[in-house]
């Protein structure tokens, strides 16, 4: 790819530096990146401007930087500049510093410049035709070319979870959801002929082993995008491949806020509430509906960004109701039982005392500060998240007797196991055809919610990639799986449900349904 080229290709639209005549061609390209990329995220937040138009755009871009790149370290290094590019972007019209009027002038500017150059024997490859049928269709689609992960047999979709560590229990209820929607989808005829299959790559919860994870993934396994991968540190790692590879990132087991920009990431849907909007229900309840004061609420979160998400939803909880004094936390190192400095600066704690614990914990951690906490300070409220593992925190505390389970509080972001909805049913019926004798899950019903809701938006694309599928996911309202409450997408909302379900332990280990307001 010669300069020359780059500077005809977009020419009409920006005046590039005159040093660039003597610059290698990655340089030049990463002159332009910073120029296109702007207006790719400006034009990719309005809903006036058809996506398929941006992604035109993207596909030619992406490219003059296979073209430019010398290596794949380049390559990487050039795609990481158009990424940031366009996510500057995306925040110059969230910061209300752009409208859509002049994201549509400069996005139609860049299309002129394209067009114009289209019959120029320099241009090393033909650019999309400029009519509005052929803009709305990815170039990245070849006739007799098959997507990333499709073949004429199947779709595979990955899923990076740690099958070893703290976490693995959780990690395997939430493949058994996937799986087992998957398989009665399949039996139903798959999507269009194409069985799903999932591939699961372990990082042991260990976010220094994501990247390889999602690498052997995409690039061995071939596979079409991601669904369900957990860990808020693990997904801060997992997203940025995502994204560069333009590949779906699909209902990660994390309420946090890494999984949840504003404006959305275009590749990246959430099915579960926030863990924002699971505190803030806490501390509702807590205060409402317990009569605690804020003063004796308290934080239990581990040290990473997964206890740092939770501690701030408390925070913000507590301001949204007047409050400004500064939570209470107790904290253990990430991936650790290492529960006892907690413990012991909760004792410490006399005026005035702790009357109720938020838990931004993982099950064998939540359960051995139950465990020694019970008896040290007699009534002590327990109020956990959903991403403690409802079933593993059960089992944990069943262990030690019913004194320790009885009342202890999970919200959970899915209806109870033990009910009737439709949705609930069609889980259980799965779950005992595909594997019998696993006991329901809450951990697993969210897999298997998420892959449901996926299975749809597949059925609904055709043909498929990932852009047509995402457009889809974006035109999704009011999807009924029976839960009892709707879900929905939207090109400004990747969060299908914002409901909160209440649960408590019995004496018996057993969860049963709580009211929280």
């Amino acid at each position: 790819m010669t300069v020359r080229w780059c500077v005809l290709l977009l020419g009409t639209c920006f005046v590039l530096p005159a040093s660039s005549a003597l610059a290698a061609p990655s340089d030049v390209v990463r002159d332009l990146a910073s120029r296109v990329g702007p207006i790719v995220g400006q034009a990719s937040t309005c809903q006036t401007i058809a996506q398929g138009r941006v992604q035109t755009i993207v596909d030619q871009f992406s490219e003059a930087i296979r073209q430019a790149s010398s290596n794949g370290a380049d390559r990487d290094l050039l795609v990481r500049s158009f990424n940031s590019a366009i996510a500057e972007g995306r925040s110059r019209m969230a910061g209300a510093q752009m409208t859509c009027q002049t994201a549509e002038r400069q996005l139609a500017e860049l299309e002129r410049s394209l067009n114009q150059q289209q019959s120029s024997p320099l241009i090393p490859f033909t650019l999309a035709p400029s009519t509005a049928a052929a803009a709305t269709q990815p170039t990245a689609n070849l006739p007799g070319a098959l997507p990333h992960g499709i073949s004429d047999t199947e779709i595979r979709f990955g899923t990076v979870i740690p099958f070893s560590g703290v976490r693995k229990e959780a990690a395997r209820q939430m493949k058994v959801g996937i799986e087992i929607a998957f398989n009665r989808a399949n039996d139903a005829g798959g999507i269009n002929g194409r069985k799903l299959r999932l591939i699961a790559a372990d990082d042991a919860y260990d976010p220094t082993r994501t990247l390889a994870a999602m690498t052997q993934l995409y690039e061995k396994d071939q596979v079409f995008g991601f669904i369900g991968n957990m860990g808020t540190a693990n997904n801060a790692v997992a997203i940025p491949y995502a994204l560069d590879h333009r590949a779906l990132f699909f209902a990660p087991y994390s309420g946090s806020a890494v999984v949840r920009h504003d404006p959305p990431d275009r590749y990246v849907f959430n099915y579960r509430a926030s863990y924002a909007e699971e505190t803030a229900a806490i501390v509702n309840y807590l205060m409402k509906v317990r009569r605690v004061p804020a003063k004796q609420i308290a934080v239990f979160a581990q040290n990473d960004a997964y206890g740092d998400d939770g501690a701030n939803g408390v925070a913000k909880a507590f301001r949204s109701l007047g409050i400004s004094d500064p939570i209470t936390r107790y904290g253990f190192a990430r991936g650790t039982l290492d529960v006892d400095d907690a413990i012991n600066q909760l004792k410490a704690r006399t005026k005035p005392p702790i009357k109720a614990v938020i838990m931004i914990a993982t099950d064998r951690a939540a359960a051995k500060f139950i465990e020694k906490t019970h008896d040290a300070v007699p009534g002590l409220i327990y109020a956990n998240i959903s991403a403690v593992g409802s079933s593993s925190l059960a089992a944990e505390l069943k262990l030690l007797g019913a004194k320790y389970t009885n009342g202890v509080i999970v919200t959970q972001g899915v209806p109870s196991v033990a009910g009737y909805s439709s949705l609930v049913l069609d889980y259980k019926n799965a779950l005992a055809k595909y594997l019998p004798g696993e006991a329901p899950d809450y951990t697993s019903l969210e897999g298997f919610i998420s892959a449901s809701i996926l299975v749809q938006a597949l059925k609904q694309t055709t043909p498929l990639d990932t852009e047509r599928l995402v457009d889809t996911l974006e035109s999704m309202r009011s999807i009924d799986l029976g839960l009892g409450s709707t879900l929905s997408f939207g090109r400004a909302e990747h969060q299908a449900s914002h409901k909160i379900w209440g649960t408590a332990l019995d004496e018996t280990g057993t969860y049963q349904a709580i009211e929280l307001e």
